[in-house]
């Protein structure tokens, strides 16, 4: 009974470790030199962790419809900020904010949202960087219509490197420990059977 309770409790640190380790920091994925703006439908909305997803149909420069990956921050900060599960409804029609992959393709991070009433709502952006459009960088009062956007903090000093490494996590580590040992105890198992 005690070696099925400690299986039990090591996969369940696993499975922990190997769903935190998706979160990535913003400079793994995203360009802060790329600022997009992204106005179109709603698609789909996926609540889940580490991040909720907006996908939303967008008319590029020649009027043909792509449809955009939208990374918003995670369930319990935009519920912080404001946001339902019901806020976004498929076919609304919004206007993002954010920063465009590096890879160039149709995956943003978004920083604000604006609603179909004219609600301006932050997205609750991963990106550490002080020029955000917020305003806050540049000395100026932050939008008070603005839902759930960071009024109060101090603006990170200019020209400071606030971007984490790709390697910020220990989590994928501690996972891949957590298997070895978990691997060693079912050797050790079936060579003393």
């Amino acid at each position: 009974m005690r070696k099925s309770t400690v299986s039990i409790v090591i996969a369940a640190f696993l499975f922990t470790a190997a769903s935190a380790s998706a979160h990535h920091p913003f400079a793994a994925e995203f360009d802060h030199n790329k600022p997009v703006t992204l106005s179109g439908a709603v698609t789909r909305v996926e609540w889940a962790n580490p991040h909720v997803y907006t996908y939303l149909d967008v008319k590029d420069a020649q009027g043909k419809v792509v449809n955009w990956k939208v990374e918003m921050g995670s369930p319990d900060a935009l519920t912080k900020a404001g946001w339902t599960k019901t806020t976004l409804n498929n076919g609304a029609n919004v206007t993002l904010q954010g920063w465009r992959a590096k890879d160039g393709t149709n995956y943003a991070n978004a920083e604000s949202m604006t609603m179909p009433d004219g609600k301006k709502m932050s997205a609750v952006t991963s990106y550490p960087g002080d020029n955000q459009r917020t305003g806050l960088a540049s000395g100026a009062a932050p939008d008070p219509s603005a839902v759930g956007t960071a009024g109060g903090q101090t603006p990170a000093a200019a020209g400071a490197d606030n971007t984490l490494p790709a390697t910020a996590s220990p989590l994928p580590f501690i996972g891949l420990i957590g298997l070895l040992f978990l691997a060693g105890g079912f050797a050790l198992r079936f060579v003393r059977a």
